[in-house]
């Protein structure tokens, strides 16, 4: 079959694209998505969104490498695998990052990507509960708002404590001012996820020039000399292959997109030797630059029973999701992150590479206890990372998932972030808007004090934020994979369109920016 544009991913960027692409009915568009269905109720309700990101069926459940820098543990790595991608398992907090980050981003040869350039690309995706401003889209497809308006006090007095600590209030961190305490935004709409699938794809798969294709590996993408064609994929078994007469777009994100050009014999030279393919085009980039964040959390017990920690028994479970079945409202309609914080981790800092997620209860992210009876956390991660790692593929088999390695706190100055988010945070935590909560710190535990200390339990308690990214950095150095225009150098007719392509990884998370990108490129591609 012949297509105009064939899209590999239906995540984040993927699913923008398949609405952009094919508004054009001229335009024949194929997408296409290893995953299924995004219909469950664990995926549609807030709450619930520790489920589909620890289920096979809605994630790839892969594993870095031994990382030799937090004693050799192997860290849980897992990306979307359903409509939505990982807009459809992410906790779904919505950062654009500092404007800073995309200034740096041009400084790094990302061309016209600057944040006076990515500003209208944020306002036209997003639909902001509060209107449009300056800085907040109005009327865009996907829906951002604060889950229940920080109806639990414990939310208002994290904000509190910060500014007691003499950090700002901010009213917007999406806004005119990243830095500060204020409450936190999250991709919901109506109650339900507001995942790229139902904001993007939803409304439009009626469209007769847009195919969808799901349980769809792909297993290379088809070259002639130094321009792709198309690509083969497999369903159930059964080899396809589909022609492109215009581009094919990789959006598989930052583990996927470079797996396939590897795959497809693209990439460093003797990457792809060791694994038995045949080099199509030498590309040494591929892969590297990979970058994430990490976090811990900083855990409290709690003097009143207001906390989260009380409603997780079976009954509760049950009551909050009928409330959320009948009338799309209560403690099903959010992901509990309601207010949160950036600073700066010296003063020495650009812009605040801190970044806080407050939580009104103590519990995992697989939804286990810390212990038995009330508390709060704060989760807490050094974002701007100096640390590097590369996505490695092992063999020419593509069910064979590539080696992963972040390298995670290699960077000294990643070790000295890390200590000052223990120090930091402890001040906060201590003033008097805690005072009527704060019972006694669970984690790390009073007794971490010193700098040895303190970076013993970093190494064996931080865990990914699930935000790898960078691996196929836009640019025009040696090490770029994409340029500006986010084509592959060297080939033609194909583009890396995800979170991959980020040159350095955004002040936050990621799927905003993942988004952006995605709406930015569309523009590119159709030449708007």
């Amino acid at each position: 079959m012949q297509y105009d544009y064939i899209i590999v991913g239906a995540g984040s960027a993927g699913c923008v694209l398949a609405n952009r692409l094919s508004e054009n009915p001229k335009n024949s568009v194929l997408l296409l998505e290893i995953g299924g269905s995004d219909k469950s109720i664990f995926i549609q309700m807030p709450t619930a969104l520790s489920i589909p990101m620890n289920t096979d069926k809605y994630a790839w459940q892969f594993h870095t490498e031994q990382e030799p820098y937090l004693n050799n543990r192997r860290m849980h790595c897992p990306r979307g695998k359903v409509l939505g991608g990982s807009s459809s398992i992410n906790g779904m907090v919505y950062v654009r990052g500092h404007a800073k980050d995309f200034d740096e981003w041009a400084e790094h040869g990302a061309e016209n990507w600057d944040y006076k350039a990515c500003l209208p690309y944020f306002k036209k995706a997003e639909s902001w509960y509060l209107g449009e401003d300056d800085y907040r889209g109005g009327s865009g497809e996907l829906g951002v708002n604060n889950g229940n308006e920080m109806a639990n006090p414990l939310y208002g007095a994290f904000i509190e404590a910060g500014q007691q600590a003499g950090y700002n209030f901010t009213s917007d961190y999406n806004g005119e001012t990243q830095e500060g305490f204020g409450a936190m935004h999250m991709t919901v709409k109506d109650g339900v996820r507001s995942s790229a699938s139902r904001a993007y794809l939803d409304p439009v798969k009626h469209r007769n020039n847009l195919t969808i294709v799901t349980h769809a590996l792909v297993t290379k993408v088809n070259l002639e000399g130094k321009k792709a064609t198309g690509v083969e994929y497999t369903v159930k078994g059964k080899t396809h292959q589909a022609i492109a007469n215009k581009d094919v777009i990789l959006s598989a994100g930052p583990i996927g997109s470079p797996h396939i050009l590897q795959l497809s014999g693209i990439g460093g030279r003797e990457v792809i030797e060791n694994a038995g393919i045949e080099v199509k085009h030498e590309l040494p980039g591929v892969g590297q630059n990979l970058q994430d964040h990490l976090e811990f959390y900083f855990q409290y017990k709690c003097k009143q029973p207001i906390t989260l920690n009380g409603k997780l028994g079976l009954i509760s479970k049950g009551l909050i999701g009928a409330q959320w079945l009948l009338s799309k409202s209560g403690l099903g309609v959010t992901n509990h992150f309601e207010s949160c914080a950036f600073i700066r981790s010296n003063e020495t800092a650009e812009w605040p590479d801190i970044q806080y997620h407050f939580l009104p209860a103590a519990i995992r992210y697989d939804g286990k206890l810390a212990f038995d009876g009330h508390g709060f956390q704060v989760h807490v991660g050094h974002n701007k990372p100096k640390s590097r790692g590369a996505v490695t593929i092992q063999s020419a088999d593509p069910t064979v998932a590539p080696k992963i390695q972040f390298n995670y706190l290699q960077h000294p100055d990643d070790i000295e972030g890390f200590r000052a988010c223990v120090r930091l945070t402890r001040d906060i935590i201590a003033q008097q808007a805690f005072d009527n909560y704060r019972d006694g710190e669970i984690q790390p535990g009073e007794h971490i004090q010193s700098d040895d200390e303190i970076d013993a339990f970093v190494r064996e308690a931080v865990e990914s934020a699930y935000h790898p990214s960078c691996s196929c950095k836009m640019g025009e150095d040696p090490m770029a994979v994409v340029n500006s225009n986010t084509q592959v150098h060297g080939i033609s007719n194909l583009r890396v369109v995800d979170s991959s392509i980020f040159p350095t990884i955004p002040n936050g998370n990621l799927n905003a920016p993942t988004i952006m990108v995605a709406e930015k490129a569309a523009d590119m591609i159709l030449a708007n």
